[in-house]
């Protein structure tokens, strides 16, 4: 059936102002990613202000939004196949990813910079380390993590220098080719075990996922028929990179300078494993008759519908989607109901697990739970 809208002005003008309610609709669906960019321009005007602005990323990734979604909804709606579709194209979330790799670095000369000032206070120096710390892991290697998940070369590369200041390269081999492959089992040092405190997790995850890297790097290079040591050899490629990092550092910053990278390295590492502490805490894939582990599925992940936390982290928080299919862009990233939900955003979660009477308090009930449902 066709409608004659020369006959039907006032239909013809009731589709046209859907169709602008629904552009408009779409147009604040593709905007509200700007908010990701709080922390780095919290960053960006606390590093120029000095003195307790110096601590301003860490409120804003630590304090406010956390306070924030306390008392906002989740939202656990999902794009239509179509809107899918349109969104995946747009170059606009790709821009949005891509600009911070110059964001990532023009902060870290302003923190290097207020670093080598003359009487700077300590608890100055603690606020730019724990800031600066924030956007290394957000800005970093959360930005990094999507990148390292595309299969363009340059996105790849982008991926890699990011994680540089973060002196964790390595993760880009570890984490798409070991933790995709045995997550929610034993033999992934990124799945957190069943009343492992984060410590515990810390120090596990950082060293053996370390170690796991070149034991994939050797065995790719063998059966590719290289020599272990030669240029091939990304693992040894990544510690000459952050070797050749750290001199810049030190040529250009001084001892101070070299420290000050050093611990938000630490830091922004450190970020990264207490994320991958609360996805998969205590969730275990089954093992069937044939001695094998079952498929990851929706249930080996912990997610988040909190809305700001989604996007200060490009929808990291929609994890189980992710491992669904890890190339799936952020912006396209799905709710499953049969997901198992964390009680609070990520932010939040991440301060939770910080204390793990707490932590296990609030959690174990809902491991056993989603296991129980599996």
């Amino acid at each position: 059936m066709q409608i004659d809208f020369d006959q039907n002005p006032e239909m013809g003008k009731l589709l046209l102002d859907l169709k602008c309610k629904c552009r408009k609709i779409t147009m604040f669906k593709d905007l509200k990613y700007l908010f990701a960019y709080i922390a780095p321009v919290s960053a960006i005007c606390g590093f120029y202000l000095g003195g307790w602005w110096y601590y301003a990323a860490f409120l804003v990734g630590f304090v406010f939004i956390p306070l924030l979604e306390t008392t906002m909804p989740v939202n656990g709606s999902n794009l239509s196949y179509e809107e899918e579709l349109s969104q995946v194209k747009k170059p606009w979330f790709d821009l949005l990813i891509y600009l911070n790799l110059p964001i990532l670095f023009f902060i870290l000369y302003l923190f290097f910079t207020a670093i080598g000032k003359e009487g700077l206070n300590t608890y100055e120096y603690i606020g730019l380390i724990l800031s600066m710390s924030v956007i290394m892991g957000s800005t970093g290697i959360n930005v990094a993590h999507e990148l390292g998940h595309r299969v363009n070369v340059i996105e790849t590369t982008m991926a890699k220098f990011m994680l540089m200041p973060a002196l964790y390269m390595h993760f880009n081999i570890e984490h798409n080719l070991g933790h995709h492959k045995h997550v929610a089992t034993d033999e992934d040092p990124s799945s957190a075990r069943l009343g492992e405190s984060v410590y515990k997790f810390w120090i596990r995850s950082t060293v053996n996922s370390y170690i796991n890297a070149w034991k994939i790097e050797h065995t790719r290079l063998k059966k590719a028929g290289l020599s272990i040591v030669s240029y091939h050899n990304e693992m040894i490629l990544f510690q000459l990179a952050q070797l050749a990092y750290l001199i810049t550092i030190y040529v250009l910053f001084g001892m101070k300078g070299l420290i000050a990278g050093v611990l938000v390295a630490i830091g922004g590492f450190l970020m990264l494993e207490t994320v991958n502490y609360i996805e998969h805490y205590g969730l275990r894939r089954n093992i069937l008759p044939n001695g094998r582990y079952e498929p990851a599925s929706f249930i080996h992940s912990w997610n988040s519908n909190h809305e700001l936390g989604r996007i200060f982290l490009y929808e990291l928080t929609r994890h189980s989607d992710h491992h669904f299919k890890s190339t799936r862009k952020y912006q396209v990233l799905r709710h499953f109901d049969e997901s198992p939900q964390l009680p609070y955003g990520y932010p939040s979660s991440i301060l939770l697990s910080l204390i793990p009477p707490l932590w296990f308090r609030i959690m174990n009930n809902r491991v056993k739970a989603a296991q129980l449902s599996n």
